[in-house]
């Protein structure tokens, strides 16, 4: 598997961090894309060395095609593509819609939905076997908050989540016979860094022990999910939803 090349999106940190070693651990070869933060990103690459495998921390703002090429073409020095984790994502401070401008909702859309579909373009443009690829699979990061729309605080990155839900299922009909499977992992509240960057530092803290499961959930909960729908144990799984919430937005 030494030549199989896996791009984590925002893989510096958090979900991304944690899928990027759990990847690396299987076989994988790694390129952690990273936007800002080249120290996290760089952190991870060295991890993953420590443990004898293969990565590089590539930056590129996955809202620029220009970057994503870039990104995707240091993915191709590196070996054959096998597979996409769409992470990247961001988060404003909480608030109502009334409260939010245009500029704010611009580039909330650009990173979390946006992004998401010119990487998985520039993947399946090597992965398909409709342009000589060797197949693959791509992953996205949803949320739960597609399900309870964050009233009050995040209606904005609940739409984001809402569109990559559809977009998750469009995708895996449009490729299934090409070699690609799409799915998609829900999170609810993990321990990440998101929630300070979105003005709530202490929000897994207040909220996690009033989830059905009396906690919240860990990064590399997340990754073990996201390792699975990527591997070989999922070959007949696409379009499908992995919910890691600890029964956090489920149906009642």
């Amino acid at each position: 598997m030494a030549d199989r090349v896996v791009v984590v999106t925002g893989g510096g940190r958090g979900i991304g961090a944690a899928t990027s070693l759990l990847a690396a651990k299987a076989g994988y070869s790694i390129v952690v894309n990273y936007a800002a933060r080249a120290d996290a990103a760089e952190a991870v690459v060295a991890d993953i060395h420590r443990l004898g495998g293969k990565a590089i921390a590539v930056r590129g703002d996955i809202s620029a095609p220009d970057d994503v090429e870039h990104v995707f073409r240091a993915a191709d020095r590196m070996g054959t593509l096998a597979g996409l984790v769409n992470n990247a994502g961001i988060v404003d401070n909480a608030a109502r819609v009334d409260e939010m401008g245009a500029e704010r909702l611009a580039r909330i859309f650009a990173v979390n939905v946006t992004g998401s579909f010119l990487c998985a373009g520039a993947a399946v443009r090597r992965m398909s076997t409709k342009f000589g690829g060797k197949g693959g699979a791509i992953v996205n990061v949803a949320s739960t908050g597609s399900k309870i729309g964050s009233p009050g605080q995040y209606v904005d990155y609940a739409a984001t989540k809402g569109a990559i839900d559809t977009f998750t299922l469009g995708l895996a009909l449009e490729v299934a016979n090409e070699g690609i499977r799409v799915n998609a992992v829900r999170p609810g509240i993990i321990e990440t860094e998101i929630h300070a960057s979105g003005g709530d530092p202490d929000r897994v803290e207040r909220i996690g022990s009033s989830l059905p499961m009396g906690r919240a959930g860990t990064a590399e909960e997340v990754a073990k999910a996201i390792l699975w729908l990527l591997s070989d144990e999922s070959s007949y799984t696409t379009g499908s939803f992995v919910t890691v919430s600890g029964g956090r937005g489920l149906a009642p």
